[in-house]
């Protein structure tokens, strides 16, 4: 009997602790819609808006000057800054190279011509080192925000030394 109370007793102090620090965490309020935001962003009702996906993939020249692939690559890099900075690139990024998929772009766009021409102005795309595929796809237009978010988590880069 004494075991069953001493059971009893313990199983209610666990359950008065568990409602105490239950009491005790702040609640997290729920978002509140922002219709300027959602607009600002294009989304519709939902939350969303439609992209077109760019997969780069290895292109049929590469190109063997060490000098003209470094310039092909900066000139790769100063256009997605480009098209991030005009609202047209939404998130891009580097794959691992498996089945010759090299790297993505989400552009805010739902046409695919539009994104090809958007995309025929890269010098990856020009030389030949890479080539694009394009699909249709549909997911939050937060992913608008990104570049915004990320320019205030990148820690800024040191200035190179001058010697």
């Amino acid at each position: 009997m004494t075991k069953k109370i001493l059971g009893v007793l313990c199983a209610g102090l666990l359950l008065a602790a568990g409602s105490v620090s239950a009491e005790t965490r702040v609640a997290k309020s729920a978002p509140v819609y922002d219709a300027l935001l959602a607009k600002s962003l294009g989304a519709d009702d939902n939350g969303m808006r439609s992209y077109v996906l760019v997969l780069l993939k290895t292109g049929p020249k590469k190109t063997a000057d060490k000098a003209e692939r470094a310039r092909i690559f900066e000139g790769h890099f100063a256009n997605m800054n480009r098209l991030a900075e005009d609202k047209k690139l939404a998130v891009a990024g580097p794959l691992d190279g498996k089945e010759d998929r090299r790297g993505i772009f989400i552009l805010a766009t739902g046409d695919i011509d539009e994104a090809k021409s958007w995309v025929a102005t890269d010098p990856v795309i020009i030389s030949g080192e890479m080539v694009a595929e394009y699909h249709k796809f549909f997911s939050s237009a937060a992913l608008m925000m990104v570049n915004d978010v990320h320019g205030k988590i990148e820690k800024p880069k040191a200035p190179a030394s001058t010697k």
